[in-house]
């Protein structure tokens, strides 16, 4: 279920959850280099008639400092239980999270989150949505402004300042949820399908101009799709999650150049890593589809 706008706000640690952020490090995280780690995570729901369900069974994973990793799987294996983790949206059955070596317990503002729907607040304009988060947390108007416009540039909005979210295309309502989760300066931006529901021709740009706000701002970022291509394109590594319980099948390691353009998706590498990938996520999916009708 798509979630309401004030579930964004909430993912994005705007306002009183700051208390739910983590202890400020030094960018770069641990000596180690690592920005994000998970240790042994499951997460288990408690489903009708009493039945426990395990959504992700002992995941682990080490994310470095400005780094892309893609997450891939057949619908259902828990990509979007793991990036709600990691907001702190949901607990861990066991295991933890860490950011920059601090356990993650609840949502803060170290970690913005984009939804695959458009979560905007319809009644704010577009300054309005991107100005939201420094406006709880208490930054004066000229800095809010200052912020605000930085971002609405970023992403090509400018101009769109006092629009309202039900006078823009999908896709520029997503840039807007970008520029609202930056607005923040999280040290990881996490990235639920942010891009499912547009157009062919309006995701690619989107993917271009991710990666052009990623060379600027040096962001980690965690990135769940369904769309194989789109992972392989943003992330330096590709992660494959199996049908439930979630488990990571495979790691493809992405040794293609930065910055990169759309001719390196027809590269002998970028085509073979695809290959490997559909491989795994067919197998997987028709186990899914075992399951459904077990």
């Amino acid at each position: 279920m798509a979630p309401p706008p004030a579930a964004a706000v909430v993912a994005e640690g705007l306002g009183p959850l700051d208390a739910g952020r983590t202890a400020p490090a030094p960018r770069g995280g641990a000596a180690n280099g690592v920005k994000l780690s998970l240790r042994d995570i499951s997460v288990a729901f408690r489903a009708r008639g009493g039945r426990e369900v395990v959504a992700v069974d002992r995941l682990s994973l080490d994310v470095a400092d400005r780094e892309i990793v893609s997450i891939v799987g057949p619908s259902g294996c828990g990509k979007s239980t793991l990036l709600r983790l990691i907001a702190g949206l949901v607990r861990p059955s066991t295991g933890d999270v860490r950011l920059d070596g601090h356990v993650v317990t609840a949502p803060g503002a170290d970690r913005g989150m984009v939804f695959q729907s458009y979560t905007l607040f319809p009644w704010l304009t577009v300054r309005g949505n991107v100005e939201f988060g420094p406006r709880l947390r208490g930054f004066e108007e000229a800095r809010r402004r200052e912020v605000a416009s930085r971002f609405i540039q970023m992403v090509g909005l400018s101009g769109f300042e006092h629009a309202y979210p039900k006078e823009l295309s999908g896709g520029m309502m997503q840039r807007v949820a970008i520029a609202r989760a930056l607005a923040n300066d999280p040290e990881v931006l996490l990235m639920d399908e942010p891009f499912g529901a547009l157009d062919a021709q309006t995701r690619v740009f989107m993917q271009e101009l991710l990666l052009d706000i990623w060379e600027k701002t040096a962001k980690t970022i965690l990135f769940v799709t369904h769309d194989i291509d789109e992972a392989l394109f943003l992330g330096d590594r590709v992660y494959v999650m199996t049908a439930r319980p979630g488990r990571f099948r495979d790691e493809v390691r992405l040794d293609l150049p930065r910055p990169r353009t759309l001719e390196i998706t027809m590269s002998p590498a970028f085509v073979e890593a695809k290959r490997r990938v559909l491989h795994i996520i067919r197998e997987e999916a028709g186990k899914a589809l075992g399951q459904g009708e077990s």
